[in-house]
């Protein structure tokens, strides 16, 4: 399947990885220093805030003429990244004009795709409809332009809600197909599929998933399935969009109706919910309906996409989503059963009431920002880096803007530990992540040692020698890690690592050097779920690290339950008194 347009279903967090190849002479380094790389020609457009959109596209259309070779003109995701950010921001007639330009370049379904988008956001179907069908017609498998011109079409037709499939019933033949398919488009799309699974392996787990079902199978025992199959490929960026879809799904009725949390291999009530006087915080659950939680969890975890074979992540996903991963894991069973330790009988739990899902450790207090600089005293301060997800297309010169500007003022006070904490950061642009090395490295360094993705022409950021900048800071660095730590955050925390920057924190980091990112959006033929699948290859010039497990802290700490009920932090503690001894 070609990769489906239409950005709105595309998870936009996509990171981009490369590797150096190796010892360069002297000479080399020189001449590749000297070589100018090809500039963003989105970013020269937005420059340009006192143009009007029209005037933008003329400049577009002169800097083509005039410097073919200075602007990466190839780039059609990027510029329509740009024509989205327009669309996003309800700009609806600029970005028409935009998608119009990429129509007039690259006459490809996803630039038709993208304008009939726009247009139907403008209230013109006619128009929408036609470049729909245009894109149809040039990608038949371009689902999200079959539908919206159906729904042009056929306005009376009801979609089913998410709720409506969860029971749904479809035939065998129906669900075997799709298996075999959702089989073949992995290997097919996926450039590093078969890295951490044989050939042999993953086609008998999607044999073993096509024996369960039956003439009774429901659409969400199905998704369940898919979930295996998906996640056996162990690559965090390939999955069915994180949980949503099943969580959506899922009636409040059928939920666990107690939040918990994994830790050290013991599963702990932290909210009773509406449970209060069956259970208490603190309780250790021994079994849930009568199998052991170690199993149920360790059952769960295969069924939880994450890189390489990093547990900590899956670890977190649990945390996150376990009030509707134990109702799947357990074939949504109409009540749940505990048993506590120290406790002699079973206890029956009162059904969910509502949905609660943790998206945030709350015993890790935020700074309510992605980026914060927090002066701790005249020595030492901690900047937290949560997300990377700052583009050129789109937000770059906010992430370089804070980061120049914290650098000058840890200078200006003469901070000498710094701590960077890039805890829940789930990746982003390269962009982001080199320009924050530049102030850490002291000699050129390469960013990536190998980009492939398709369509790919020119050298992208990264693969060229990078300077450091001059006024880099110069005192002792620390670097906060987790589980959660994803895609560029791996890319950067591996050059962190192999450079020796500073002092590693934390737990197993969630990603490492190797990257297969980008998104391909397939859909299912009969059952029409929706999934996504990395079709890029994108590995840092830590190449020395291994690829099947996560950045390595120097210093192993993780909150166990009591620090987490207490709300202490007490991986940044030890960091902290690290700096104080």
């Amino acid at each position: 399947m070609a990769k489906i347009t239409s950005f709105f279903a595309i998870l936009v967090i996509s990171i981009f990885c490369a590797t150096c190849t190796g010892q360069t002479t002297e000479t080399s380094s020189e001449e590749r220093m000297l070589q100018a790389q090809k500039m963003s020609i989105s970013q020269e457009l937005k420059a340009h805030t006192e143009l009007s959109t029209d005037e933008k596209i003329a400049l577009y259309r002169k800097l083509k003429k005039e410097k073919p070779e200075a602007y990466n003109f190839e780039n059609e995701d990027e510029l329509t990244m740009y024509g989205y950010a327009f669309l996003w921001a309800n700009q609806v007639k600029d970005a028409i004009k935009i998608f119009q330009l990429i129509v007039d370049e690259f006459n490809s379904p996803n630039s038709y795709d993208s304008l009939g988008e726009a247009y139907l956001q403008d209230g013109n179907k006619e128009l929408g409809l036609l470049n729909y069908k245009k894109a149809l017609a040039m990608n038949p498998e371009n689902f999200v332009a079959e539908d919206q011109i159906d729904l042009i079409e056929h306005p009376e037709k009801k979609i089913e809600t998410p709720g409506e499939k969860f029971a749904k019933v479809y035939t065998e033949e129906e669900y075997r197909s799709d298996l075999d398919q959702l089989g073949q488009k992995l290997i097919e799309i996926h450039p590093n599929a078969l890295k951490f699974i044989s050939e042999e392996a993953f086609r008998k787990i999607i044999e073993e998933k096509k024996q369960l079902i039956t003439p009774q199978t429901t659409y969400a025992e199905f998704v369940w399935h898919c979930d295996e199959v998906i996640a056996s490929i162990n690559c965090s960026h390939t999955s069915l969009g994180r949980f949503f879809q099943e969580s959506e799904m899922l009636p409040a009725s059928k939920r666990f109706p107690v939040q918990v949390r994994w830790v050290g291999e013991q599963l702990f009530v932290i909210d009773p919910l509406n449970n209060a006087t069956q259970v208490k915080v603190r309780d250790e659950i021994l079994r849930i309906n009568g199998i052991a939680v170690a199993d149920l969890v360790q059952d769960i975890y295969k069924h939880i996409s994450s890189q390489g074979y990093i547990v900590t992540t899956k670890k977190h996903f649990f945390n996150t989503w376990a009030t509707a991963l134990i109702p799947y894991a357990l074939h949504f069973p109409e009540n749940y059963s505990l048993v506590i330790k120290g406790s002699d009988k079973p206890v029956v739990l009162n059904k969910a009431e509502s949905v609660v899902d943790l998206f945030r450790d709350p015993s890790i207090q935020s700074c309510g920002e992605d980026l914060c600089l927090d002066i701790l005293d005249k020595n030492t301060a901690v900047l937290t880096i949560a997300s990377f997800n700052y583009y050129p297309w789109n937000d770059l010169p906010v992430f370089t803007d804070f980061i120049d500007k914290s650098m000058k003022e840890i200078d200006e006070k003469g901070i000498k530990n710094l701590v960077v904490d890039v805890r829940f950061n789930g990746g982003g642009s390269q962009q982001s992540s080199i320009h924050l090395l530049r102030y850490f490295v002291d000699k050129p360094f390469t960013y990536y040692s190998n980009a492939d993705f398709p369509g790919k022409t020119d050298k992208i950021d990264g693969e060229e020698i990078i300077t450091p900048f001059e006024n880099g800071f110069e005192g002792e660095l620390y670097f906060i890690i987790d589980g959660e730590g994803n895609s560029t955050t791996g890319h950067f925390m591996s050059l962190v690592k192999v450079l020796n920057l500073g002092t590693i924190v934390g737990e197993e980091l969630g990603s490492n050097q190797f990257c297969s990112a980008g998104q391909a959006v397939c859909r299912l033929s009969n059952t029409k779920l929706i999934y996504y699948v990395a079709n890029n290859t994108h590995v840092s010039a830590a190449t020395s690290l291994p690829d099947e497990i996560g950045i390595l802290p120097d210093h192993y700490v993780t909150q166990d339950i009591e620090s987490y009920l207490e709300k202490k932090d007490v991986v940044k503690e030890f960091t902290l008194s690290l700096i104080r001894q």
